[in-house]
């Protein structure tokens, strides 16, 4: 009985150890999906906002030329800027806010060695 209660215990130091090893990779996968998710998001916006200062430019020139007065030109095109800034921003944090960093698997072992265990001792 002795030996047989020593075996469910390494079995189960093992189990254990496999289950703390899949939670790191699990989240470690997480966590890299996230940074990359982020990753892009920064640096489309930096990107965009390099793009963005040429093309409003032209654009409120253009408006000008086209006989609008400067300022107005400016403020027309400030506020498209600034709604589209908006929504891309929104987007790119919606996209974050869905990502599960829950680790499901290794949630669900757990689940399955508990009712393993049980079952060894019961």
């Amino acid at each position: 009985m002795g030996e047989l209660f020593s075996e469910l215990g390494n079995e189960l130091t093992a189990l254990m150890k496999q289950e703390v090893a899949l939670l790191r990779s699990e989240m470690s996968e997480n966590v890299r999906r996230a940074g990359k998710n982020a990753g892009f998001l920064v640096a489309g916006i930096a990107l965009g906002y390099a793009a963005l200062l040429a093309l409003i430019a032209a654009i409120i020139i253009g408006l000008y030329e086209a006989g609008l007065p400067g300022w107005v030109s400016a403020l027309i095109v400030g506020f498209v800027v600034a709604g589209t800034a908006y929504l891309l921003i929104q987007r790119g944090l919606n996209d974050l806010k869905k990502q599960d960093l829950v680790p499901r698997k290794t949630i669900d072992s757990l689940k399955e060695d508990q009712e393993w265990a049980k079952e060894q001792l019961g």
